[in-house]
């Protein structure tokens, strides 16, 4: 999700709702900043730092489940929020297992879900890159280890929607010692994963079926029944268990 454009409302929402803050582990460069140059002032993370936003480290996650908070966790990191044009939606998480074990180790539950609707919002037109943060992952293999940052420069669309769903909630309560397997912590990543595409996919395709997708639908809808009523979506019933 470029920038992590649907990170705020998902917060908002648990925060209003459910009175959860949801703790998200986010990329150094939103707390510190290596030298001066185009990267924006470290002021400008403020409102995800004030959402509850704390520094991606081992430490901190230990720290966050000991205290059984609620952690908002993208294993794609920067190489999927600062994706490249034409990546939307791919994921590039490591191929090993990072976090698995240490939830496994609190028993905690994983909670896989996929967000959809930045390219209804903005289109990715130019890239620069920069070495003004921090590289993390330097020992990682694969394509998530490419974590130069590029600046996109997007382009504003007519405002689209987003669209979230959470999939099959995945248990490692009383599977600690199962899952210090590294086989078997790396069947469960590869499960996390699995459900977290099949999330996107289905949004991709049943968006299209949304006839409010458009704000001006919404907007229309709104000004009948209510500025504060929910606006509808696509008919959720039919997806796959």
């Amino acid at each position: 999700m470029m920038f992590g454009l649907g990170l705020a409302p998902i917060v908002a929402h648990f925060w209003v709702e459910k009175n959860i803050l949801l703790r998200e582990m986010a990329h150094p460069m939103m707390f510190t900043k290596l030298k001066e140059g185009k990267m924006p002032d470290i002021s400008s993370y403020d409102i995800f730092r004030i959402m509850g936003a704390v520094p991606v480290s081992a430490p901190i996650f230990y720290r966050l489940f000991s205290s059984k908070s609620h952690v908002l966790f993208y294993p794609g990191g920067v190489r999927e929020a600062l994706h490249r044009k034409g990546e939307e939606y791919k994921l590039f998480w490591p191929e090993q297992s990072e976090f698995v074990r240490m939830v496994a180790r609190f028993g905690a539950k994983i909670i896989p879900f996929g967000t959809v609707g930045e390219d209804d919002i903005s289109q990715n037109a130019i890239e620069e890159l920069t070495d003004e943060t921090v590289n993390l992952r330097n020992d990682a293999m694969g394509e998530v280890a490419n974590q130069d940052i590029h600046l996109p420069i997007v382009l504003p669309k007519v405002l689209g929607r987003f669209y979230y769903l959470f999939g099959k909630p995945i248990e490692t309560q009383g599977r600690k010692q199962e899952l210090k397997s590294r086989e078997k912590a790396h069947e469960l990543y590869l499960e996390v994963k699995s459900e977290v595409d099949k999330c996107l996919c289905y949004l991709k395709g049943k968006r299209e079926s949304d006839p409010f997708r458009n704000i001006f639908a919404r907007l229309s809808y709104q000004a009948t029944h209510g500025f504060d009523s929910e606006v509808p979506t696509f008919d959720f019933t039919t997806k796959d268990s």
